[in-house]
């Protein structure tokens, strides 16, 4: 099982999203961890990809529905368990959170 850490901002971030947009992100999360156990690659409705000029930073869209789109950033960490992957959640929220991800 992967393991994951969340930064002080992200926590912030979160705390500002409708219940149902916490909702529909783990929803996400569930599908992300499954891709994260295969190894393979990220299935396309998960739209992850790098966040242009931030070295090693990933965004995944986690709602495309009516209104902004709902995105997350992260990063791969150290691992906490040897042979699990690692995720450093960084942002949560709209596009905006590209401008500092």
């Amino acid at each position: 099982m992967p393991t994951y850490e969340t930064l002080p901002r992200f926590a912030t971030d979160l705390d500002r999203l409708t219940p149902e947009q916490r909702r529909r992100f783990r929803q996400t999360v569930t599908a992300f961890v499954e891709d994260l156990r295969t190894g393979d690659h990220f299935r396309a409705g998960l739209r992850v990809k790098r966040v242009q000029r931030a070295q090693g930073i990933y965004e995944l869209t986690w709602s495309m529905g009516t209104g902004p789109a709902g995105r997350a950033t992260w990063e791969y960490g150290a691992p906490t368990v040897p042979g699990e992957q690692h995720i450093v959640w960084r942002r949560i929220g709209t596009h905006d959170i590209l401008t500092g991800p």
